[in-house]
């Protein structure tokens, strides 16, 4: 059984996304200093640059909703760029001399903003999105699985415990992975929907996406 067969669960909201940065922020300031240049996970990237990466992730849905009328056909135009061969192109980067600490707060800082563009942004407004134009509810939903599963990396690689509460990850496999399997507990279909577990009967997935479309009846509103 699919999770679109089941009854569908509440809306995600803004609330739902600032819970799930919040989170992550928590775990991420147990990590040992001398650990943020190690691999996250199965990333090709260290900690410190998977962390930059989530912070642009969380940039880049806030802008996108930002203009007046948003693009429809394109990302906002920011300069996106690696700062070493293979490493994560973004348009946020955290100054090294502020240490983990401030590497936080720049996470914290970009996960606020589109808080804040969830918040404010109308439910009709749609912006352009590479997996299909979306609208506020979706793109706090991606925000929402870009903050659990790459804290999920960084967790690997930083020697942590991550275990994101059920009800977020119900809420965001609903909105993005309908068809992801009922039969498994949420936080593990979301890990197998984002290629990074096995399920029982399911193979860890090679390639992956999720569905953006606006759903019937979605809104922003604050969670219960």
């Amino acid at each position: 059984m699919s999770r679109s067969a089941k009854t569908s669960p509440s809306p995600v909201t803004a609330d739902d996304l600032d819970l799930a940065v919040h989170l992550a922020v928590e775990v991420l300031r147990e990590a040992p200093p001398a650990a943020w240049d190690g691999k996250a996970g199965p990333l090709e990237w260290n900690c410190w640059e998977t962390v930059e990466h989530l912070s642009d992730d969380l940039f880049a849905y806030a802008v996108q909703l930002g203009p007046r009328n948003p693009p429809m056909d394109g990302e906002v135009p920011f300069v996106w760029e690696s700062r070493r061969p293979g490493g994560p192109a973004n348009a946020i980067h955290a100054d090294g001399e502020a240490g983990p600490e401030g590497l936080l707060q720049v996470l914290e800082a970009s996960g606020a903003l589109l808080v804040a563009m969830v918040r404010t942004t109308p439910a009709h407004v749609r912006a352009y999105h590479v997996f299909g134009t979306s609208d506020a509810e979706g793109f706090a939903a991606m925000g929402i699985v870009e903050t659990l599963v790459h804290t999920h990396d960084l967790a690997q690689g930083l020697g942590l415990t991550w275990n994101p509460p059920a009800g977020l990850c119900s809420r965001v496999l609903a909105r993005l992975f309908p068809n992801a399997p009922g039969y498994a507990e949420p936080w593990p279909a979301l890990l197998w929907a984002t290629g990074r577990a096995e399920l029982p009967g399911r193979p860890r997935l090679t390639t992956w996406r999720w569905d953006g479309t606006p759903r019937a009846n979605g809104n922003t509103s604050a969670a219960g």
